[in-house]
């Protein structure tokens, strides 16, 4: 790819009208560049955006100004180069764990053989070989997040968006994946854009931070993280970045 960067928004903006006929802006002048294989988290108030810009990125919501330049090309439409996970899992109850990650395969027409091959070596992926006949209500909450992701990844898009994905998961659990995401990530090298509420989640995973403000939702600041992985959490390195985001927030 030619391209600087993989994913630039452009003054983008995001506003709703409400019942009253109240105009809410969700998102104000959204000027970002994503790079190739770069990691992203984004961490805010609630109502401050982070999720609608993922929809719109994702091709879910439409901007009210602005524009997606996605490999140097307005982006005007949703892409099979872009994917995205859930805070839910939205896993079909009826269909196994190997057919939850050969769904989206089998929406593109994929042979049944060829979708079921790929939906393997991705289960193989997320350390899950045992599970592939099992059905989702017999998973615990983090594995049927690991096969969401699984299947996100199993259509290889470009860019992975990533709303929350850990959000309902318990604080071991939460961990456990967070290691198991960037796993995956080092060894797939997709560039992911994910919002958290959590700023430790953000320092522990991100090569950069985008720290928004109270709605209307604006970029405050960018914040590089400068540190090897897997990173220490005990780190006094650590533990003033994850400040220094939390103080940030807490004047936004």
């Amino acid at each position: 790819m030619t391209q600087e960067y993989i994913i630039s928004l452009k003054n983008l903006c995001k506003s709703y009208n409400t019942k009253e006929n109240l105009t809410v802006e969700a998102l104000k002048d959204i000027n970002l560049d994503v790079k190739e294989n770069d990691f992203i988290c984004i961490v805010g108030p609630s109502g401050c955006g982070k999720s609608t810009m993922l929809r719109i990125i994702a091709g879910l919501e439409t901007a009210t100004e602005g524009k997606i330049i996605y490999e140097g090309r307005e982006l005007q439409k949703p892409t099979k180069d872009i994917g995205m996970v859930f805070q839910d899992y939205s896993l079909l109850p009826w269909r196994t764990v190997l057919d939850n990650i050969a769904l989206g395969l089998e929406f593109k027409g994929v042979s049944k053989n060829k979708r079921l091959d790929i939906a393997s070596r991705y289960l193989e992926l997320i350390d899950m070989t045992r599970f592939g006949k099992a059905y989702p209500y017999e998973l615990s909450g983090g594995m049927q997040q690991r096969v969401a992701i699984a299947r996100a990844l199993a259509n290889d898009p470009h860019v992975l968006l990533m709303d929350e994905p850990f959000g309902a998961l318990d604080a071991h659990t939460r961990i456990l994946l967070q290691k198991e995401l960037l796993r995956i990530w080092e060894r797939n090298k997709k560039t992911i854009m994910f919002v958290t509420h959590s700023v430790d989640e953000s320092v522990y995973l991100a090569d950069k931070v985008i720290v928004m403000s109270r709605n209307p939702g604006e970029i405050k600041e960018i914040i590089n993280i400068d540190m090897e992985r897997p990173r220490d959490r005990g780190d006094i390195k650590y533990a003033t970045m994850t400040s220094k985001i939390l103080k940030m927030l807490e004047v936004s």
